[in-house]
């Protein structure tokens, strides 16, 4: 059924079909709607009456109750104040019979005497006054014979006691005055009290019928309410049974589409709100629980670019928009491929691309909804990006292969039977190094190995054989993995062979394709100057990436008067050096010319010959020179030594540390510099020449090594 039609197809035919339905029967039910649920709005309007009537009733009585409340409460306070005014009455005749101030005590007396009076006549006729916390409230008058009667009783005893405290009130009583107003406040303080809490029970009695009354009433309505709505159960239960059988069958259609397809699918409101159906599929490709009603783009704004969301809501505008051609816009649509990121049910983040289209659904003539399509193309775009990163291998494969052309065979040849050797040495370190080996033979292996594939590297980069480089590079980076990891072992070194062994493989390949190239005797005396050339295109293309301009002078003419095995070590020494004077000793451009330097940095290498037979190999930049200021603290930051033992160092001691293994100013490692690689090799190849190396250097002018065999 669902095979021959696709999903989006079907639901909006469903809903063509659903919108011309609609349209054919509003009139008829326009006027047959009231008649078929008359019964049912009668009894709804009865539900109401009686919840209105409960609702009045609840207001009014709880409003009484809530002044009944307030009545209780300063009923209280007024046996309070007949213990305070008492007690402050006593107060003043302690105070007055020892000649002290009694200022203080008269004030409280007047309050308590103030306040008690007005609240009892607010008892009596209603009167507003202040509340517990200070602010003014309304006391109605109390209610029932009997608290009209407990209240008169206390008037009795309140208007003589008032009478006998007037003088004392104005600080004008005699001690007679005084003492008898004493003796009645003694003689009718209880009886005053007691009737203060008769008040009060009788307060307590009227509210507590109140509330009696108002449950009745809660009663009495809610009984009302549930025959009401037993009334409309037992009516419609069949009409509704009915009726929720339909809807069932067709939600269940519904349902059994929304759950097989794999798409997501959903209508979009034009209040850019999701429907109430979404398929399943839509909750698993946004990877949250999508709720119907909620805003689309809120949704997407967890997930896409800013800018990406502003060009979907004005698309989704444009849209709804029922002047424009749905045809014209479909090509400028910024959802049809969009990179999400997501959380997977392991709780980590993981990329997704989706591709949205949306469907106008209309009726009368104006857009309804839109219905829109998910669908997850995660694989098609990680399938082209695979293909274009493969297609980009190959072209730069390629470009090596072309490179390797553009070489001398002589010089290829002598590039691949280098590299072979010493990519087997390497293998030999690995495979001599036993499973039971010390940390520091492991670590000695490591750095034997660290030389050889770093000579590899360079050689490779001066002919220009990126990838090749590169891949010297990533094996770098897993020597690099094993020493930082502090738990070398034999056994770790188990897992490097498999690497090598494509470096190995590449290099066959340079093998074989120099093999079938001829060497022409006439093009011997043509390898000088092809050195010079990789050493010169060297330092170009280490500055290019390190964002320097260079311009390097090399001269190794004499290179061929060389034997082979002390000329390779020469080569690798002299691309060292060069990597080195562009990467350290050569500043950027805007610091030079702060400097009053050219913004090209000068890279001079020679390769000369005395009479007496000694070879000097020189390599020298007009660069910052070294600074003993800066080893000292790299020393410190790597922790080889302590600043005591660092202040025990002269500057030349300081300075001779560049060629330790590990050592490197870089600020962190890239394919060029920050192994503290080079200049180790350096060191070894210069102890395998015999030769002796000198350095000298000057602050801001230069820095030469030289070497001397």
């Amino acid at each position: 059924m669902y095979a021959a039609l696709p999903a989006t197809d079907t639901l909006v035919a469903a809903s063509s079909r659903t919108t011309a339905q609609r349209r054919g029967s509003a009139g008829k039910s326009r006027f047959t709607s009231f008649g078929k649920y008359r019964d049912i709005i009668i009894a709804v309007a009865l539900f109401l009456l009686f919840d209105l009537g409960v609702l009045v009733l609840n207001f009014y009585t709880s409003f009484q109750i809530a002044e009944d409340a307030l009545g209780v409460n300063l009923s209280g306070r007024q046996r309070m104040l007949s213990q305070r005014t008492a007690k402050s009455l006593l107060a003043v005749d302690a105070a007055r019979s020892k000649g002290l101030p009694v200022e203080k005590d008269l004030d409280e007396l007047k309050g308590a005497v103030k306040l008690f009076d007005a609240s009892l006549k607010g008892f009596q006729g209603g009167a507003t006054l202040p509340g517990g916390d200070g602010k003014p409230v309304f006391l109605k008058a109390a209610e029932g014979d009997k608290a009209l009667g407990i209240l008169q009783k206390a008037q009795d005893i309140w208007t003589p006691y008032q009478q006998k405290l007037q003088p004392v009130l104005t600080d004008t009583a005699s001690d007679a005055q005084l003492q008898d107003a004493v003796i009645y406040a003694k003689a009718n303080n209880l009886k005053l009290l007691a009737l203060m809490n008769e008040l009060t029970t009788a307060l307590e009695a009227v509210a507590s019928d109140r509330a009696t009354a108002l449950r009745r009433v809660q009663t009495v309505g809610i009984v009302l309410a549930l025959l009401n709505f037993a009334f409309i159960l037992f009516k419609f239960l069949r009409r509704l049974n009915t009726s929720d059988a339909a809807i069932e069958a067709a939600t269940e259609e519904n349902r059994e589409i929304l759950t097989s397809v794999r798409e997501g699918l959903f209508l979009l409101t034009p209040e850019h709100r999701l429907g109430m159906q979404l398929s399943r599929s839509a909750h698993a490709l946004f990877g949250k629980t999508l709720v119907p009603g909620q805003n689309f783009f809120e949704v997407l704004a967890t997930l896409v670019s800013q800018k990406a969301l502003t060009d979907a809501r004005d698309y989704v505008e444009l849209l709804f928009s029922p002047h424009v051609k749905e045809q014209l816009v479909q090509g400028i649509n910024p959802l049809a491929e969009v990179e999400l990121t997501v959380r997977n049910r392991l709780g980590q983040d993981s990329k997704r691309y989706l591709s949205f289209h949306f469907n106008r659904v209309h009726e009368d003539g104006a857009v309804r909804h839109l219905l829109v399509t998910v669908q997850d193309i995660s694989q098609k775009v990680e399938l082209q990006a695979r293909l274009a990163g493969e297609r980009h291998r190959s072209q730069k494969e390629l470009s090596m292969m072309l490179k390797a052309f553009e070489t001398g065979p002589a010089m290829m040849r002598g590039f691949v039977a280098r590299a072979e050797a010493s990519l087997l040495e390497v293998n030999d370190l690995l495979r001599s190094t036993s499973s039971a080996a010390s940390e520091a033979q492991v670590l000695k292996a490591i750095d034997g190995a660290y030389r050889r594939i770093h000579a590899v590297k360079g050689d490779a980069a001066s002919l220009g054989l990126e990838i090749l480089a590169s891949q010297a590079h990533q094996f770098e980076n897993e020597l690099q993995k094993l020493k930082d990891s502090g738990t070398a072992t034999g056994d770790a070194l188990l897992a490097l062979p498999l690497p090598l062994e494509d470096l190995l493989s590449k290099v066959a390949a340079f093998k074989a394709m120099s093999r079938k190239r001829a060497v022409d005797p006439a093009l011997t005396d043509a390898v000088p100057q092809a050195l010079n050339a990789s050493l010169t295109q060297l330092a170009t293309e280490v500055g290019i990436d390190c964002g320097k301009r260079i311009n390097a002078a090399v001269r190794m003419g004499s290179a061929m008067d060389l034997p082979a095995e002390k000329m390779d070590l020469v080569r690798e020494i002299a691309i060292q050096l060069v990597r080195n004077a562009v990467v350290h000793g050569v500043e950027a451009g805007p610091v030079r010319l702060a400097a009053g330097k050219t913004p090209e940095g000068q890279v001079a290498v020679n390769l000369t010959r005395d009479d007496s037979g000694q070879w000097q190999l020189s390599v020298r930049d007009d660069g910052a020179g070294l600074n003993a200021t800066e080893v000292r603290r790299r020393l410190l930051e790597l922790g080889w030594y302590n600043a005591e033992q660092l202040q025990s160092f002269s500057d030349k001691q300081m300075v001779a540390h560049i060629f330790k293994p590990g050592f490197s100013t870089a600020a962190a490692a890239s394919p060029h510099a920050g192994r503290g690689v080079g200049l180790d090799l350096v060191q070894a190849n210069v102890q395998k020449l015999g030769a002796r190396l000198l350095l000298t250097s000057r602050p801001g002018q230069h820095t030469e090594f030289k070497i001397i065999f």
